[in-house]
């Protein structure tokens, strides 16, 4: 019982995260991924992107492109996620022969990373949806944009029906490898570092779930920081992949973008996480 109660509480922690996640960072989110996939159009810089989309497509149009599958992506992502770390967490401390209380910062990092697995899949088909919705304007624009048939203009569910009318199931599903690697490789992090802070600001004689609020905050902050810092690369490539539904394999993709830009690729985008 116990076991299910702490599953409920991980699932409506995580929903709870990902709706406040989405309202607060949509905007960013979509200046992030017009500068990952068109670098040489908005060169200039956030601010440029930010103030160009909004002048051409608004608030909602613009800014806030693409809300309806991130609030899907997230939601799924962090449910599934944190009712799989926990799970994740069990098996790890089964294996080392630990209670779930005495993991080890790194032993939770490969719980995170395994529950990152998981979480990819509920992933990847949203934030394509998410991406190409926010890139819309620029793939219009370049001639590479569906035309919408019977609608004004697209919208999540259009366009879902589009890409499994065109390119069957396998469509939605463009760009898993890149979402997996940045999944896993940043949960790492992600949780490592959670974990990490948590255990340095535990005072003597309490347990980490004893530290309060404001602590624990500054711990999922610390542990943010780890995941962006090291996963911008493949968000990279992820955001290309996605937006421009380029079969190439993920080490292909790494090395154009290599080969053309150089060392913009951490760069691209970097100043709006």
């Amino acid at each position: 019982m116990s076991g299910m109660l702490d599953g409920v509480i991980d699932f409506t922690g995580g929903t709870t995260g990902a709706i406040a996640s989405v309202y607060v960072g949509q905007p960013l989110d979509t200046v992030k991924v017009k500068m990952q996939s068109f670098p040489a159009t908005y060169r200039s810089g956030m601010f440029h992107c930010f103030a160009t989309t909004y002048k051409q497509d608004g608030i909602f149009r613009g800014l806030y492109a693409g809300t309806t599958p991130a609030l899907v992506a997230n939601i799924a992502e962090n449910s599934v996620l944190f009712l799989a770390y926990g799970f994740c967490q069990k098996l790890v401390g089964f294996v080392r022969g630990k209670t779930v209380a005495t993991l080890s910062p790194f032993d939770n990092a490969c719980a995170g990373t395994s529950a990152a697995f998981f979480a990819a899949f509920t992933l990847c088909p949203t934030e394509l949806i998410k991406c190409r919705l926010q890139a819309l304007r620029e793939l219009t624009a370049m001639g590479t944009a569906p035309t919408p048939v019977g609608i004004s203009r697209w919208g999540p569910f259009s366009l879902t029906r589009h890409i499994l009318s065109v390119e069957g199931i396998p469509g939605l599903f463009k760009g898993l490898v890149p979402t997996m690697a940045r999944e896993m490789f940043g949960y790492f992090f992600f949780f490592g570092g959670y974990e990490m802070a948590r255990y340095l600001m535990t005072p003597p004689g309490k347990t980490k779930d004893e530290i309060g609020v404001v602590r624990t905050v500054i711990a999922g902050g610390f542990g943010g920081v780890c995941l962006w810092t090291v996963i911008f690369p493949v968000d990279v490539v992820k955001s290309r992949v996605q937006v421009s539904g380029n079969s190439m394999n993920l080490i292909r993709t790494i090395k154009q973008i290599a080969v053309k830009e150089g060392g913009n690729l951490e760069e691209e985008g970097e100043g709006e996480i």
